[in-house]
């Protein structure tokens, strides 16, 4: 229908959006978002609440990604990887945790993110139920409920070592069949890592119960006291998880890998032929450069190690030393209960009178999560020291 000027009047009936996107949000980038506001305002703001190393990518990364961009022909590389940095990734596991795997079970991914996308739907089909610990990686729940999966939240608490067990996922398994086990060691938000004896039973239980456990080693060489174990070691059919984004320091290069068993292989390798085609090829030639940069990577994590050192000492001192065990990674999980029941609340309050941007425990666990608040250490020494001074500053 028209009117007399022309104009069209037939109503127009919108689609709605699917509710696939209606996960929860990831509460650490929305704190992210707030802090740069709050900067732009010209208010100083000290960073700890988003994962990501303060360290620039080693110098190797940086001078194989300008060598490449000389020669100029970037383009796509096969859908699992270059098979030069496949080869390298599986010689890293022979040389760090003595596991042999062939070149052709690895797959280069866009980042891990890419890898528990191609990995959830190559082995999972809708409504499938898969455990994962609480409190755990947000992202996790989000990327299981929007493929149409069910995340099954198994709590893990001090009597557990704040991980997850056998014994755990049989009594889950035992109530409503899974079809995986989702674990990461050293975890996010914690830095709590499994030891190799609760990796060996978690995959014990996983082999004899028939479920797919999938273990997510992103924090692997950032650890502080021994160093961890690859769950490769326990179960060759292990679905492994990995980045260059942490201990490599290469958050924005977005690569990482899978390691899978020889089943999975094929539904990965045409899963990522339409999904991403490949991870980008510059990104791959700097990874494949950032192994032999070990010398520099372990100089910034001793940084970390000292950034760590700090906060044991004195947040106890202002009242925040019950936090998780510290094993990995590069953050602190504190129990904010005595201050406060509300931690959406507190770390609003944190950033705007103290301009100290931390991540609120309902981010990873939302049952218990509202007494908790993760801090960052993967900044500088002095982002660490000026924390400290302003959460003093605070808590009077």
């Amino acid at each position: 229908m028209t009117t007399n000027n022309g104009k069209d009047m037939t109503k127009t009936i919108l689609p709605q959006p699917s509710k696939r996107g209606e996960v929860a949000p990831f509460l650490a980038m929305d704190v992210f978002a707030a802090a740069v506001r709050r900067e732009k305002e010209g208010h100083s703001v000290v960073h700890m609440e988003v994962g990501q190393p303060g360290a620039p990518a080693p110098m190797a990364v940086r001078q194989a990604a300008k060598q490449a961009l000389d020669i100029g022909k970037i383009g796509y590389t096969e859908a699992l990887g270059m098979r030069s940095l496949r080869e390298r990734i599986a010689r890293h596991y022979h040389d760090s945790y003595g596991v042999s795997i062939s070149a052709d079970r690895v797959a280069v991914t866009t980042g891990s993110s890419a890898g528990f996308i191609l990995s959830f739907l190559s082995m999972f089909e809708v409504s499938d139920r898969v455990a994962i610990a609480s409190p755990g990686y947000p992202a996790y729940r989000n990327t299981l409920t929007a493929l149409g999966l069910e995340p099954v939240t198994i709590e893990t608490s001090a009597a557990t070592g704040w991980v997850v067990t056998g014994e755990a996922v049989a009594k889950a398994h035992a109530e409503t069949p899974l079809k995986g086990v989702l674990v990461m060691s050293p975890a996010n938000p914690s830095g709590t890592m499994m030891s190799p004896e609760a990796i060996r039973e978690l995959a014990d239980t996983c082999r004899r119960l028939g479920i797919w456990l999938i273990s997510d080693e992103i924090y692997h060489g950032l650890t502080y006291d021994k160093p961890a174990q690859t769950a490769l070691a326990f179960d060759d059919n292990a679905v492994i998880v990995n980045s260059f984004s942490k201990y490599y320091c290469m958050t924005g290069w977005r690569v990482g890998w899978l390691i899978l068993p020889p089943s999975l292989v094929r539904p990965v390798e045409r899963l990522s032929q339409s999904l991403y085609i490949s991870a980008p090829q510059l990104s791959q030639i700097a990874a494949e450069a950032a192994f032999e940069a070990v010398e520099e990577l372990e100089v910034i994590k001793a940084g970390y190690a000292r950034n760590r050192q700090l906060f044991m000492k004195e947040l106890p001192a202002l009242g925040f030393g019950d936090m998780l065990p510290v094993d990995g990674a590069f953050y602190a999980y504190i129990d904010i209960g005595q201050f406060t029941n509300d931690s959406m609340a507190f770390c609003r309050r944190l950033l705007d009178e103290a301009g100290i941007a931390a991540t609120p425990g309902l981010d990873f666990d939302p049952d218990r999560g509202n007494r908790f608040m993760r801090l960052s250490f993967a900044g500088t020494y002095e982002d660490c020291e000026s924390a400290v001074e302003r959460l003093a500053a605070f808590r009077r």
